[in-house]
């Protein structure tokens, strides 16, 4: 087509046509002599691999391989061949040194010549043999002379980065002194170093990154589009906003096109810190430069919709994306499955899983683990089998697993799930704080509570790290089966042998000295809890004012209703009504009165609250209280007396 066109638009003159032809013989040539090329290394490649597997002996062949590459360059399919050689010698002789000795005791002569020394080195990497890459360098150093250029620098510079072999700091030491550098040396430094942020959160290596860049600037490379987005995915892990605009102000200024996935990054970046409306803006800009969203895109967005409950704009987002011919691929569908599920529309959330067999995609260990929280949730318990069958065509891993065992338990089963645990450990699986805070839930359930305390005891004993978790879980489980004197020795254990507790965990081992009469015990581990630097939560400050203001103990519910305006914790409706209850007694009532109206000034009362306040606001109201208390047996009054065990079982009921 490009020839016709040619001879049409530059005459019919036998000058230009002898030209053309010479030009087109030229470039025919040309090709075929890259097509000769080609072929020859693809037979050089084949022939050396049958060389290799027809040798008698892993060291010939490897000797033979560094003798040809003295001659030629060897590709990476030819690499790839003796590298398997190279490793079945590695099990023989465990080391580099005996390795090179046993080849030299062959009569290898290669081992000094440079370029069988850096092929020799590049088969330890392609192999993924880091460690023999070190003892190698070193080795032929030391041995046969080996002068180290640029190449061999950045594959040792490379391995140091990779297996964390000495510190960071020896890797950029490496770094300075690779002369000369190239492409490839910057590339390596940059690309180790974001890793490291983005595995690690490590802001130490932002000097680093930030100089070695500007060295790459100045030395005259141009960083790829790829390099790029690796620094700009580094920068926004580690929230290091100026260094993530510079280099976005670098990329437009040399006019790099933002790619989707740089688009995606920063939304991202945005969506994590909870400012929607700046990621939704993104998005718009996105589509107005015409750059089209892929579905992770979609998907990061739609997640972050989800979370914060902005359930319009999750789904007219995800409807767009229908619309424009996006289809959902497993991920997103894992995680429309999971925010449905949490959204409390498990129906909708099964109906995405049914969906999966119609699209061709197969169900992995995250999507049944989304599947078991939506089952427990709607609490349609006879689908566990189903998700159990399922289960077998996957590699399940140890959250699923988890994940069943609770449900287990939630689904009335107990025993099965202590089977179930059985079977876990001996199928290989270590268990983790939350496959222990299973068994005890199911031992508890199944009325084995002594065997649960031991088996905590055992635990938090023998391991070196315990979890907050683990304490929270016992206590709570035990208070669900009203063993409150079990979960207040657990509580005590844990304060005794100052194990690592949180808020949650104070708060289920309050409600536990609660439940068992204990006040003044209760009132103390409020105070060490505080000692500590734990601040109350909502339900522990409502927990301790319903019991106090029951007690009538005015001091104490002054200073409870002073901390809870200062933290801005609301006093739910329930407190309000016994607070109404009691305010008969002129000198309670009045004495928190001004506290009430500062709560009620910063908004931390409900509009139903107020309502049951205003009654009794005046001298007459509560005059009138006064009389209709007289009259009204509170202590079985439904309405007033409603929250006596609910307040109490609040943190218990959100521990499960």
């Amino acid at each position: 087509m490009i020839w016709s066109w040619m001879c049409r638009r530059k005459g019919t003159g036998i000058g230009w046509r002898l030209r053309l032809m010479q030009c087109h013989s030229s470039s025919a040539w040309c090709c075929g002599q890259k097509q000769k090329q080609k072929e020859k290394q693809r037979v050089d490649s084949q022939s050396l691999k049958l060389t290799v597997s027809r040798c008698p002996s892993d060291l010939i062949a490897l000797s033979f391989f560094l003798w040809t590459a003295q001659r030629r360059r060897h590709d990476t399919v030819a690499i790839d061949h003796i590298v398997t050689v190279l490793r079945r010698l590695t099990h023989r002789y465990n080391t580099v040194s005996a390795t090179l000795s046993e080849l030299k005791s062959i009569g290898c002569a290669s081992l000094t010549n440079p370029k069988s020394q850096l092929v020799l080195l590049r088969v330890y990497w392609r192999a993924g043999m880091y460690d023999m890459v070190v003892e190698a360098y070193e080795h032929m150093q030391s041995a046969y002379g080996f002068v180290p250029n640029t190449f061999a620098r950045n594959l040792l510079m490379d391995v140091l980065f990779r297996t964390g072999h000495s510190h960071v700091a020896v890797s950029l030491s490496l770094f300075n002194h690779t002369h000369p550098p190239n492409f490839f040396t910057f590339n390596i430094a940059l690309f180790h170093l974001s890793n490291m942020n983005l595995k690690s959160q490590c802001h130490n290596t932002l000097p680093c990154i930030s100089h070695i860049f500007r060295l790459t600037l100045r030395e005259g490379y141009s960083p790829s589009p790829l390099t790029f987005r690796m620094l700009l995915h580094s920068f926004c892990n580690i929230n290091a906003l100026p260094q993530a605009f510079q280099l976005l102000a670098l990329m437009t200024v040399l006019g790099i096109n933002f790619s989707v996935n740089i688009w995606t990054i920063l939304i991202h970046y945005y969506c994590r810190l909870g400012r929607l409306h700046l990621a939704a803006n993104l998005f718009n800009n996105m589509l107005q430069t015409g750059c089209s969203p892929n579905v992770v895109t979609y998907t990061i967005l739609f997640k972050a919709f989800m979370k914060y409950n902005m359930l319009t704009h999750a789904f007219r987002l995800y409807n767009g994306m229908l619309s424009t011919g996006h289809v959902p691929d497993l991920i997103l569908s894992n995680v429309l499955i999971d925010c449905l599920s949490k959204a409390g529309r498990c129906r909708d959330a099964l109906g995405v899983f049914l969906s999966l067999s119609h699209q061709n995609l197969k169900p992995d260990s995250y999507t049944l683990t989304s599947l078991l929280s939506t089952i427990c949730r709607s609490r349609m318990f006879y689908l566990l089998p189903e998700v159990v069958i399922d289960s077998r065509h996957i590699d399940t891993d140890l959250v699923f697993c988890n994940a069943l065992l609770s449900s287990l338990t939630k689904a009335d089963l107990p025993s099965l799930a202590v089977g179930f645990y059985d079977y876990m450990i001996d199928d290989g699986f270590v268990p983790d704080k939350y496959s222990f805070a299973g068994l005890l839930s199911a031992l508890c359930a199944a009325g084995r509570v002594d065997e649960a305390v031991n088996m905590y005891r055992v635990v938090v004993m023998s391991s070196h790290d315990t979890d907050a978790y683990l304490h929270t879980a016992i206590t709570g489980e035990l208070l669900k089966v009203q063993k409150y004197r079990k979960a207040v020795s657990v509580t005590g254990l844990a304060v005794m042998n100052r194990y690592p507790l949180d808020s949650v965990a104070y708060s289920v081992g309050l409600c536990a000295l609660l439940r068992d009469g204990r006040i003044q015990e209760a009132w103390t581990l409020y105070y060490w809890m505080k000692d500590n630097g734990l601040k109350p939560s909502v339900h522990t400050y409502n927990m301790m004012f319903f019991t106090f203001c029951k007690a009538k103990d005015l001091p104490v519910i002054k200073q409870i209703l002073r901390e809870m305006i200062e933290s801005g914790i609301h006093l739910n409706d329930r407190n309000v009504f016994n607070l109404c209850k009691y305010s008969c007694r002129l000198d309670i009532y009045l004495s928190v009165l001004n506290l009430l109206g500062e709560m009620r000034d910063l908004r931390l009362l409900s509009p139903k609250a107020l309502h049951a306040l205003n009654f009794v606001w005046d001298e007459e109201g509560v005059q009138s209280k006064h009389k209709h208390q007289a009259e009204v047996n509170t202590d079985c009054n439904p309405i007033l007396d409603s929250s006596s065990s609910e307040d109490l079982s609040d943190v218990a009921a959100s521990v499960g």
